[in-house]
């Protein structure tokens, strides 16, 4: 599916983080593995470190955090936000939605539309979608998408395949109306029949949470988790991304009538260094316009590394110009969200720390 927007804009990003940090080579004897074999997956991948949410943070702790940050640095006011769309897959509770709860933690206004996302690697695309949706309404004039997930609480640290590379945190980001009636292209796919190549099989309610859910047990490929814990298909989710992004990418050059060379930056959710440094020789560009470091300096924080991507890549560049940005969302669904946009200068651009 393609669509298009006019004259929107991000005027303000602040990425959150724990200040919890792992580092691979300390967890390397919990996992089933003699120690050379994670040494060689550490190179590959680009595990390194990553930021931890402590056991007692819950995902909207990183929200909260963040708007009172932007409040402090009078950013945006309270009063001035009319949605607020949360994104997430670690809820605080199933019943009632957490976007509620930090509406009141943080003084935003009654006057207000409030709701929650389930979603995971395309989450910051989708909220950027409902957002320039939203915007098209005279009377809504800011959008607050704010993304956060301690996906780390639901990973086992004998996982080898996935806890080195999961991070938790999270991030807010201000859209509005731009003077700049440039287009936005955009482009979404769903692949449901594939939904659960990421998935956490226990703990909804096809399958609840019990002491048997709960037990661990060895995979064919070594790794340890109980049903309970989060588990990729890292086959199938690589497949996924080489075959189709592409596919999405090519369709929104063909929209906009745009190639490669037109674009600044391609920024997109960082599933791992691998993974990314595959799909831009395929799409032969060079990886200088496709950062590919978050997950080795904070894992990968599911829908937050688009935003977390920008504050530390781009700040400087982006606090003094405007580029033309392609974002790339994909997995968890699995999902393939991407836009074509002119991101105009953001003066605010912020990358903060949460205490325990």
């Amino acid at each position: 599916m393609n669509f298009n927007f006019f004259g929107k804009k991000i005027s303000s990003v602040i990425t959150i983080l724990p200040e919890n940090e792992s580092c691979f080579d300390d967890e390397m004897p919990n996992y089933n593995f003699p120690e050379r074999k994670s040494k060689i997956l550490k190179e590959l991948m680009g595990y390194n470190k990553h930021k931890i949410a402590a056991d007692n943070q819950l995902a909207s702790d990183f929200i909260i955090a963040g708007f009172k940050r932007l409040f402090e640095d009078k950013v945006v006011e309270p009063e001035d936000i009319d949605v607020l769309i949360y994104i997430t897959q670690s809820p605080d509770y199933l019943v009632p939605q957490t976007s509620t709860i930090i509406q009141d933690q943080i003084g935003l206004k009654k006057d207000i539309l409030c709701f929650d996302l389930n979603q995971g690697c395309a989450g910051f695309i989708h909220g950027l979608f409902q957002a320039f949706f939203m915007l098209e309404n005279p009377s809504i004039n800011k959008v607050a998408i704010a993304n956060s997930d301690v996906l780390s609480h639901k990973v086992n640290k004998k996982d080898r395949n996935s806890y080195p590379l999961v991070g938790d945190g999270g991030s807010i980001v201000i859209v509005e109306r731009s003077e700049i009636k440039n287009e936005i292209f955009c482009f979404n796919k769903t692949f449901g029949e594939n939904a659960l190549a990421i998935s956490i099989p226990a703990g909804g309610f096809k399958l609840p949470s019990t002491d048997e859910t709960a037990k661990d047990f060895e995979d064919e490929d070594g790794n340890i988790r109980s049903l309970n814990n989060l588990v990729m298909q890292g086959a199938s989710v690589f497949s996924f991304v080489q075959e189709y992004v592409p596919i999405m990418i090519e369709s929104l050059f063909e929209k906009s009538k745009l190639e490669e060379k037109d674009i600044d930056f391609f920024i997109f959710h960082q599933p791992n260094k691998f993974m990314l440094e595959k799909l831009a020789d395929k799409l032969k560009i060079p990886h200088e316009k496709m950062p590919n470091n978050i997950v080795e300096n904070f894992g990968n924080g599911s829908g937050i590394t688009i935003p977390l991507n920008m504050c530390f890549n781009l700040n400087d560049r982006l606090s003094k110009e405007g580029l033309k940005i392609c974002f790339g969302g994909f997995g968890v669904g699995l999902t393939l969200a991407g836009i074509i946009m002119d991101v105009e200068k953001i003066p605010y651009m912020n990358l903060i720390s949460l205490k325990d």
